[in-house]
């Protein structure tokens, strides 16, 4: 007998929960996100920061992050603290080389995290390129391949600031069949 599980809600959950699990060991900070997931047209870059990569394999997608410079900042600040960085080190502007390579890798960390988690559960393997993070002044439309037709947003807090991350997918199913 199959059991068809909703994938674009599987995977968001997913990559939800590994990117918790990666800023708070990071950061040594209590993330939150939310149980409502927001279905969403398309996928963004917005201002002050964000930060996406593709992926592909068994099943393929686009994530985007994007963050305010006041979450931006804390996630850094809080990442290179705990790393031993001290104080008097640290990049003062959210637009900073410092601070936007840190996004990256962060992003980074969390799509490792979330690859490794989606393989475990349903033995799939996608890999992703390079994420790419940036500074921005205005909201960047990103329009990957039209197979990507299923977009999910989850909204995240680090102290009292907000960021979000999005996931586009294609549309498909996983199917997990039992003998």
């Amino acid at each position: 007998m199959a059991e068809t599980t909703v994938t674009i809600d599987t995977i968001a959950n997913i990559l939800a929960l590994a990117a918790q699990k990666t800023l708070e060991k990071n950061t040594k900070k209590k993330i939150k996100y939310s149980s409502t997931f927001i279905a969403v047209p398309k996928v963004c870059l917005k201002p002050d920061l964000g930060s996406f990569v593709q992926f592909s394999g068994d099943y393929n997608g686009l994530v985007v992050m994007h963050f305010s410079a006041a979450a931006a900042m804390s996630l850094y600040r809080n990442y290179m603290l705990n790393m031993g960085l001290p104080e008097e080190e640290l990049a003062k502007e959210a637009t900073s080389s410092e601070v936007v390579d840190t996004i990256g890798e962060l992003t980074n960390q969390i799509m490792g995290r979330a690859m490794q988690m989606v393989e475990a559960k349903f033995e799939l393997t996608s890999y992703f390129g390079q994420p790419k993070a940036l500074a921005l002044n205005s909201a960047i439309t990103l329009t990957p391949d039209l197979d990507y037709q299923d977009n999910r947003r989850v909204a995240f807090s680090i102290d009292t600031h907000r960021f979000h991350i999005e996931l586009a997918l294609e549309r498909l199913e996983f199917i997990e069949t039992k003998f």
